[in-house]
């Protein structure tokens, strides 16, 4: 037993990483663009300005994800495209729609079901419209009226069209690496104080935003994507693989925003983690009721976006133990262990959002892009995924991180994890070897793994 006959093999993009066209028609700005602007943040003095230029580019990218034989297609909506804001008096704010952001999606989704690639679409990978930045952002409660507003967009332009939906894209890190270590944009460095707050409207407008799609497009279905390195057993004893287990989802302040359980189970379960709110009793007593109904609005699945695993002790890591461009450890059995737990826990259908690798890519001699390093690391991380799905957890599909080489954020444009190589200079795309064997993996359904 492997993989579903209806399998979901695709790969992933965010907006602000490929699209470039950073103001054009009509687009206004997001905390990225400022963020980049700044000049001081991103390695190289880089910006998303240009990027891959997606937005100009997207036929031939579509073009090239259906000869490698992809059936689906991640890719996130940049808000700041969709909506135009007018402040108003009582601190809110007037929406207006953009035309031009919305064709533009329009036509993107258009092509990509002219090639038979099912579109699932991200609301929010970050990017957060400077405006609302401005009178608060996460920070303020009102953020997730806001949210569900465009989020009542997108489901209106696209819900004819388009049937899978992620509210967010790992809100653990856009909230750590934005509001609490200041790395990300719009880097903040606040208290746990304002983190528990910050991720509580996160978690309000994710709940908008999944009873809105559902009230507008009922067959839709509708998701939440997060960040996980899952912790990786001793042993396959009975006693290690529970260890590893309650150390995953535990909870503690102090680094509550990494925790797994304090993203989730609000969602699933409709409660914080307990060990949470004995500790934090201002926050246990601000939550109502109500706010707790609101989340916990049925999704139909969880994304996850797997790179590597932690071990139960970070100790024991052994000298030169394999590592990616980006100095993250190679662990194939991450996959399998994330999976199993996270379905062990919340009995949803799972869908690997994320995963692949940074590598040292250039293109050599011949004109190609040769990359045996990742595609044993793919290799290795899709018969782990493979062994869970043959145990029984409804593992729906898998999206390679990513399509193109794109900027990666803080890091700029160095490390590359594309299935493309992208020529930055020229915009000339270049397929690696790793997407020719992506390909095979595809046309027998993980069968050939």
């Amino acid at each position: 037993m492997g993989f579903c006959k209806d399998f979901a093999w695709g790969t992933a993009t965010a907006a602000y990483q490929i699209e470039g066209a950073w103001n054009e028609d009509g687009k206004v700005p997001s905390v990225w663009d400022m963020f980049c602007h700044d000049g001081s943040h991103i390695k190289d003095g880089n910006t998303g300005d240009v990027a891959c230029d997606h937005y100009h580019r997207y036929k031939e990218d579509v073009a090239l994800m259906a000869n490698f034989g992809l059936n689906s297609y991640r890719f996130s909506i940049a808000w700041s495209r969709i909506l135009t804001f007018k402040s108003t008096e009582d601190g809110g704010f007037a929406f207006s729609e953009n035309p031009k952001g919305i064709a533009f999606y329009d036509s993107l989704i258009d092509e990509l079901r002219a090639h038979n690639i099912t579109p699932y679409v991200t609301l929010y990978h970050w990017d957060l419209p400077y405006p609302i930045c401005q009178k608060g952002g996460w920070l303020n409660k009102s953020c997730a009226d806001w949210f569900e507003v465009y989020a009542r967009t997108i489901a209106k332009h696209f819900g004819d069209r388009v049937k899978h939906f992620i509210t967010f894209n790992e809100p653990s890190v856009f909230v750590g690496l934005g509001y609490k270590e200041g790395t990300h944009a719009p880097g903040y460095k606040f208290d746990t104080r304002d983190i528990l707050f910050i991720g509580h409207h996160i978690q309000l407008a994710h709940g908008k935003a999944v009873r809105a799609i559902k009230s507008l497009v009922p067959d839709a279905k509708v998701g939440i994507t997060f960040a996980t390195q899952p912790v990786l057993p001793e042993n396959e004893s009975k006693e290690a693989i529970r260890a590893a287990y309650e150390a995953y989802f535990s909870c503690k302040k102090e680094d509550v925003v990494w925790s797994e359980s304090f993203w989730c189970d609000p969602i699933v379960k409709g409660v914080y983690p307990e060990s949470l709110l004995s500790e934090c009793t201002e926050f246990a007593d601000s939550i109502q009721k109500e706010d707790m109904e609101l989340i916990k609005t049925k999704i139909d699945f969880i994304g996850l976006n797997i790179y590597l695993g932690r071990l139960m002790h970070p100790q024991k890591r052994l000298p030169g133990t394999p590592h990616t461009d980006v100095n993250w450890d190679v662990t194939p059995s991450a996959l399998y262990w994330g999976t199993k737990f996270f379905y062990e826990r919340y009995n949803l259908p799972i869908y690997i959002t994320e995963n692949g690798m940074a590598c040292h890519d250039w293109v050599s001699l011949d004109g190609k892009v040769h990359d045996p390093n990742r595609i044993d690391y793919l290799h290795r991380y899709l018969l782990g995924l493979r062994n869970a799905a043959g145990e029984g957890i409804d593992i729906r599909g898998y999206f390679q991180w990513s399509l193109l080489d794109n900027f990666e954020w803080a890091e700029g444009y160095n490390p590359r994890f594309g299935m493309i190589y992208c020529d930055y200079a020229t915009q000339k795309r270049i397929p690696k070897d790793s997407a020719y064997w992506y390909k095979t993996v595809i046309e027998s359904n993980g069968e050939n793994l």
